[in-house]
């Protein structure tokens, strides 16, 4: 049986001599943003916006939504995230984190409450995939129905359409929409709205600094929703953000949106890489980077790497309790914004033009540079030994510097500590098509704090505060 003919992930397991090696050589690109426009203006003045004036984002096709409904629904996602599931209740949503048995993240997605009593699971088809198989195979009194992301269909119509506005004027132009002062609501908390005589649901959301929202509902209402959004921001300096700009605004607040999920190795999950299929997101991604290890294990993520720490709540049973347990007291990588030299950043980009083809560095495509599923480049300390991975680098126009999102060891996250990131692959790179052939070099960085953007660090203070 070849590979082309594998049923399933276990089957692939079963038959590649390194499944690193498999996935570092996958033909899949980076992830892409389907159906939105790269640009609708330009990258830079999109960017500019989120910060300066307000824009709208649209999430209504990169990602998977799965609906959950029973009896039993609430209980098998307490059982199956760290999360706490105390006082969540209809009209609220979460960041939700599965871990595998031995405590390594599958992946995260917000979870949405809704007020019929189905559970939404918004983000990549890790999670998805992962709640979907204990759904069907556990015996819980639940169903669940899955729409895909536009990745797979760009032309199906999706079941919900998702929008984001945020920026400073985000507030004046949520009042100009309304009709008036917006709910108050707590942040992470929804309620229903009418916008261009559709019933929405609004999300207290903020990424860019401020108080912004999200609005979701029917994808049939989406085309009038987001043409009200758009006219009541016009005199506030609204712009529509492209896919191209909108990959990069996790840059500045800091989540890291590409782990790998933690699922090819434990003899407890076989059972589940059986039930993937041969075409599922974990099997047909792309590892890439400078970090290369025949152990899969080593891009294996604990929840205190990504900055989850503060989400580990050990007032439930869950699905790695134990494995959580054993592993708090002991050190965890710390999630960082690396922050590469200015001139360093210049020598890459420009060796497209002064340096002869192979010979040139990986190349940096602006705003974002990530060219893989998953993407691990080396940091490394003064001895050169690697002390943390970069997972999600690109180009701030706002800050004005090159930002990679990633771990380090505790003894290396000080601020203004000088570490440096191996950019590119080695041995030329890999077989995947977005690879061309190419040398690495060591990029200087400096150790920054995250939130990167100092109004997201306000924003992000102020929801602590109110939260307490």
């Amino acid at each position: 049986m070849s590979n082309g003919t594998a049923k399933n992930l276990q089957q692939i397991l079963d038959q590649v001599p390194n499944i690193q090696e498999y996935l570092y050589n996958n033909q899949t690109g980076a992830r892409v943003y389907p159906v939105v426009p790269p640009e609708f203006t330009n990258w830079r003045d999109e960017q500019h916006a989120w910060r300066e004036t307000v824009c709208l984002f649209d999430l209504s096709y990169h990602m998977t939504d799965l609906f959950l409904r029973g009896p039993d629904a609430f209980a098998l996602l307490r059982q199956l995230g760290i999360n706490s599931f105390e006082g969540f209740e209809p009209g609220q949503a979460k960041q939700y984190v599965p871990v595998s048995p031995e405590g390594y993240v599958i992946g995260d997605v917000i979870l949405f409450y809704l007020e019929d009593g189905t559970f939404q699971l918004v983000g990549r088809p890790s999670v998805h995939n992962w709640v979907q198989f204990h759904a069907e195979t556990s015996g819980a009194n639940v169903t669940d129905e899955r729409d895909e992301w536009s990745v797979a269909d760009p032309h199906k119509p999706r079941k919900t359409f998702r929008f984001q506005i945020q920026g400073p004027n985000a507030p004046k132009v949520l009042e100009k929409l309304l009709g008036g002062p917006p709910p108050e609501i707590p942040f992470f908390h929804f309620t229903r709205v009418q916008i261009a005589g559709k019933t929405v649901g609004l999300l207290h959301h903020g990424m860019s600094g401020v108080s912004g929202a999200e609005f979701f509902g029917d994808f049939a209402d989406g085309p009038a929703v987001k043409a009200a959004i758009l006219e009541a921001g016009k005199e506030f300096g609204i712009r529509h953000v492209g896919s191209r700009a909108y990959a990069t605004n996790t840059l500045e607040s800091g989540w890291i949106p590409n782990p790998l999920p933690a699922i090819y190795t434990s003899p407890e999950l076989q059972r589940y890489r059986e039930w993937l299929p041969a075409n599922a997101y974990e099997a047909v991604g792309s590892l890439g980077g400078s970090f290369v290890s025949p152990n899969i294990e080593d891009y294996y993520l604990t929840p205190w790497d990504l900055g989850y720490g503060r989400l580990i709540k050990f007032d439930h049973d869950f699905v790695g309790r134990a494995a959580l347990e054993r592993l708090k007291d002991q050190p965890h990588r710390k999630k960082v914004t690396l922050v590469w030299d200015p001139d360093e950043a210049a020598r890459v980009l420009s060796s497209l033009v002064t340096k002869p083809k192979g010979q040139r560095y990986k190349y940096f495509d602006l705003p974002l540079a990530q060219y893989a599923t998953w993407m691990y480049d080396a940091v490394l300390n003064d001895a050169g030994e690697v002390v943390g991975f970069a997972m999600f680098t690109g180009f701030s126009s706002n800050e004005e510097r090159v930002l990679a999102l990633g771990m380090v060891k505790p003894e290396y996250a000080k601020e203004g500590t000088r570490l440096r990131i191996v950019w590119g692959e080695p041995n030329g790179g890999s077989r995947k098509p977005s690879v061309e052939r190419h040398v690495q070099t060591d990029v200087w960085v400096t150790v920054g704090p995250v939130p990167y953007a100092e109004p997201a660090r306000r924003y992000r203070e102020q929801v602590a505060k109110a939260r307490k």
